[in-house]
């Protein structure tokens, strides 16, 4: 296959401005995911917790699949799956060592029966798929509301427990000294989590949520230490990540979270690349300075 062939398989930009109206919805969906997966993706990066995004994901696919098989709210059955995953983990794995090992049982476990689910729906095939690899023309009125609806919550949530749960990510010891309920605070965040999850799987699906809550925080600190620029530049990664990969499935002919993480692993990359030129810097100036 030639590189041009290659291109137009992967692209056709045929009757562009006409399918644009269509994903309307999905690109004011993915704009607020990335203002959600932004700023809790920072504190999901302070707090060790990359792998339990992927374990909450497992049962939030797994709640998805069941909402689909009985002809329910798709959002919603994602919402619970991911909150009862949420309120596992917060319960039961307080300590890192323990979340890590409920965590590793769970994700089997969800993956099992959301493809168990999927296997008994007798629908559309590209409903399937979808949950496991993101859609984009799948967003109507009524779910925009609901993803609105959620993302003011996870929002709101965030911004109300913003200082403290900030000290207990950074210093725990400290803040438990100082009498802050760590455990509650955990227990809330990890419902707020669970949210962001769900709302995520809806455009990238289950299985690369980690593009779109882990890889834009991740970048941003790379390249900043500074709090609030982080939050910053981790909202704009995001929103760049699912807004772009949006415009580009619609002129592609593949799921939209090929596109998504794309995006997301090239801004991690030259985030990476800018860090490491600065460090390279840095030590040849103090080489400089101390000869």
């Amino acid at each position: 296959m030639t590189p041009n062939e290659l291109f137009n398989t992967i692209f056709t930009f045929e009757n562009y401005s006409e399918l644009l109206p269509l994903v309307a919805n999905s690109i004011i969906a993915g704009a607020m995911l990335g203002v959600v997966g932004g700023l809790i993706g920072v504190f999901v990066m302070m707090r060790d917790m990359a792998f339990a995004v992927h374990g909450i994901a497992e049962l939030s696919f797994a709640g998805a699949a069941f909402a689909l098989l009985i002809g329910a709210n798709v959002v919603g059955g994602s919402i619970i799956g991911s909150i009862v995953a949420s309120l596992v983990l917060g319960i039961m794995g307080a300590r890192a060592k323990d979340r890590n090992s409920i965590i590793g049982v769970m994700m089997p476990f969800g993956l099992g029966l959301g493809i168990l689910f999927l296997a008994l729906y007798q629908g559309r095939s590209a409903n399937k798929f979808g949950l496991l690899t993101g859609q984009i023309v799948a967003v109507d009125d009524v779910q925009l509301g609901l993803l609105a609806a959620c993302s003011v919550i996870v929002i709101v949530g965030l911004i109300i427990l913003w200082r403290p749960l900030t000290f207990v990510s950074v210093d725990p010891a400290v803040a438990a000294a100082r009498g802050v309920p760590a455990g509650w605070l955990s227990a809330a965040f990890m419902v707020l989590l669970g949210l962001a999850v769900a709302l995520s799987i809806q455009i990238v699906g289950a299985l690369l949520v980690l593009s779109l809550l882990i890889t834009p925080a991740a970048a941003a600190l790379r390249i900043t230490a500074r709090p609030g620029l982080s939050v910053v530049l981790s909202v704009l990664f995001a929103c760049t990540s699912v807004v772009g990969g949006i415009m580009l499935a619609l002129a592609g002919r593949l799921p939209i979270s090929p596109y998504v993480t794309t995006i997301s692993f090239a801004i991690y990359v030259v985030c990476r690349i800018i860090a490491y030129r600065r460090t390279r810097t840095r030590r040849r100036k103090q080489v400089a300075a101390a000869a």
